[in-house]
């Protein structure tokens, strides 16, 4: 995608409409990471607007953030109890708390915004030097559909409104497991145009990176509410723990 830098597509204009469209999940998420934190401290990978964040500590757990976005943090910080979750600013790939949590948690394909395996793998060994002996890392990503696309592009229609249109204009590059995304916006207001750049993965590679960072699957469900994995799964949520005798 000429002209696009990962580093700024998380600027001010999209931290003010990034939670206009939630997903309507969210309380499920909160509740299943709040029962596998047990009331220990958590850490969030992209913490961004606190759309997880906040909600999961007013259900009793103290939640710490990385967020590369100033933008993104600026907003969380306007929102009530916004100033109360502790962020370092920087890649959730490398940089560090220099704190220990019994869960660290990246949700929303937000892995996928490491544009590298490396990075990607790196992001695997910060999450195991964060954890507890008894911590648990937890990833949520969608099952990847682009690599099978005819001539691995698309264009989808996504919601369709009396004074709107939503649609998705896909290219992915199989070489790299690039995937190129515009989400467009068509309005009275105008052409709204909104860039992505995602690295995807299957569940299979996600976990290998799991080993190589001394980790191992512990369980992985279709969705927060425990629906099982299976073929015809579009998300998954993955639960990682300390592999035996392994240490950071």
């Amino acid at each position: 995608m000429e002209g696009f830098d990962p580093k700024t597509s998380f600027g001010y204009e999209v931290s003010q409409r990034y939670d206009d469209d939630p997903r309507g999940d969210e309380a499920e998420t909160v509740a299943f990471l709040a029962g596998l934190a047990k009331g220990r401290p958590a850490l969030e990978f992209a913490v961004g607007t606190g759309r997880i964040a906040l909600p999961l500590m007013r259900a009793g757990v103290r939640v710490d953030g990385i967020e590369l976005s100033p933008d993104m943090v600026d907003r969380m910080r306007e929102k009530p109890g916004g100033d109360r979750i502790d962020v370092t600013m920087g890649d959730m790939s490398r940089v560090t708390t220099g704190s220990r949590y019994g869960l660290v948690y990246l949700v929303f394909n937000t892995i996928g915004n490491l544009l590298t395996q490396e990075d990607q793998v790196e992001c695997f060994r910060n999450a195991a030097a964060h954890l507890t002996d008894d911590g648990v890392f937890v990833v949520e990503c969608r099952i990847p559909t682009a690599p099978s696309r005819a001539g691995h592009q698309y264009l989808d229609t996504e919601r369709v409104g009396l004074d709107y249109v939503d649609l998705d204009a896909g290219r992915y590059d199989p070489l790299t497991q690039i995937l190129d995304v515009n989400h467009i916006r068509i309005s009275g207001q105008g052409i709204r145009l909104s860039p992505i750049r995602l690295r995807l993965a299957h569940p299979p590679e996600f976990d290998l990176m799991a080993r190589i960072a001394g980790l191992r699957l512990r369980d992985r469900w279709g969705g927060w509410n425990g629906e099982p994995f299976t073929a015809a799964s579009w998300r998954h949520v993955s639960v990682y723990e300390r592999a035996d005798g392994a240490s950071v």
